[in-house]
């Protein structure tokens, strides 16, 4: 579950936003993106023990995929905490058995526990579970999204969550990307995932849906997950076809590297930087690229350009 501000611009909403607002901020992730993402890394939850930390409503979908799917994954453990909305009380699941996959049996055994607090991630009990977990599920406050991963790279523990791709720039975050200590998940590239959205929300975008039950669905662009994990498709080799020309690829200004407007368009034989938009992390491969820094405001004759990361390619085809 995240939440995300009400304001779109034209079709879509670009922001996912905070923390502790009302139930009309609430956007649930959908089933289908969990699985389509979490399949990728099954035998690493293989004997682990997985924290969802940041769980606001039953209606998650984190708590349900991972407990139908607690034997599929061969969890040792799973560790789930609520925080307060709307006068809820925080609790905390703790489950050993999957019980065959039947969520329904597991859902009626498994008693919560009141925790003491409100539930946040940050207090002393949340830290003392996590110290136990091996991995860290689910979608954070956005708005809280640097402290988030700041706090689970301290404690050392692998995470696999759903952040805004914006946050690649952030001064916390983006040391990490350019350390390999971070990196994006696979399956939500080139596509911008649903959220289901309370009945009594108001849609403001075109970008928005009713099923036939009557629930409503919002597409957010820009989403993305983020892990430490392990996936195939973090080796894949970036195809380039196009080579080096002055002309098609200048030189900034105020940055001594060339700027390539699309990632397709990366010229295979340049041996210097490479400014190239953030997307580019979807295809970053760590053996192929070198990841030198960002530029917040690149100019090309005076006029400003998009954010760049600036890239230099290992093995180019001089």
């Amino acid at each position: 579950m995240t939440m995300v501000n009400k304001q779109a611009n034209g079709n879509n909403i670009k922001n996912l936003h905070i923390a502790k607002a009302g139930k009309n901020d609430r956007f649930f992730t959908q089933i289908t993106d969990i699985e389509n993402e979490l399949h990728h890394y099954r035998k690493q939850l293989k004997g682990k023990t997985v924290y969802v930390n940041c769980d606001g409503s039953v209606q998650s979908n984190f708590r349900k995929h991972l407990m139908m799917a607690f034997d599929v994954y061969g969890l040792k453990r799973l560790i789930i905490t609520t925080f307060k909305v709307d006068g809820s009380r925080a609790e905390k699941y703790d489950i050993t058995d999957g019980l065959d996959g039947d969520y329904r049996k597991l859902i009626k055994v498994t008693k919560p526990v009141k925790l003491k607090g409100d539930g946040d991630f940050r207090s002393d009990e949340c830290i003392e579970l996590l110290k136990q977990a091996d991995v860290v599920i689910g979608n954070p406050p956005f708005s809280l999204f640097r402290s988030y991963v700041e706090q689970i790279i301290a404690h050392k523990k692998k995470l696999l969550i759903v952040g805004n791709v914006n946050a690649i720039e952030y001064k916390e975050i983006f040391p990490l990307i350019q350390a390999n200590k971070l990196w994006l998940g696979p399956s939500l590239s080139g596509r911008n995932p649903e959220f289901q959205v309370p009945d009594d929300y108001v849609i403001t975008t075109k970008a928005s849906r009713v099923d036939e039950n009557g629930n409503k669905f919002v597409k957010v662009t820009g989403i993305r997950w983020f892990t430490n994990m392990t996936h195939s498709k973090r080796n894949e080799t970036l195809l380039m076809y196009k080579t080096y020309s002055k002309k098609e690829y200048p030189k900034y200004d105020n940055y001594d590297a060339i700027n390539v407007d699309k990632v397709k368009g990366i010229p295979m034989d340049y041996t210097g930087e490479m400014g190239v938009p953030i997307t580019f992390m979807d295809k970053f491969n760590p053996n192929q690229f070198e990841i030198i820094t960002s530029i917040n405001v690149p100019r090309i004759d005076g006029v400003a350009k998009y954010k760049r990361i600036v890239i230099r390619n290992k093995n180019p085809k001089v």
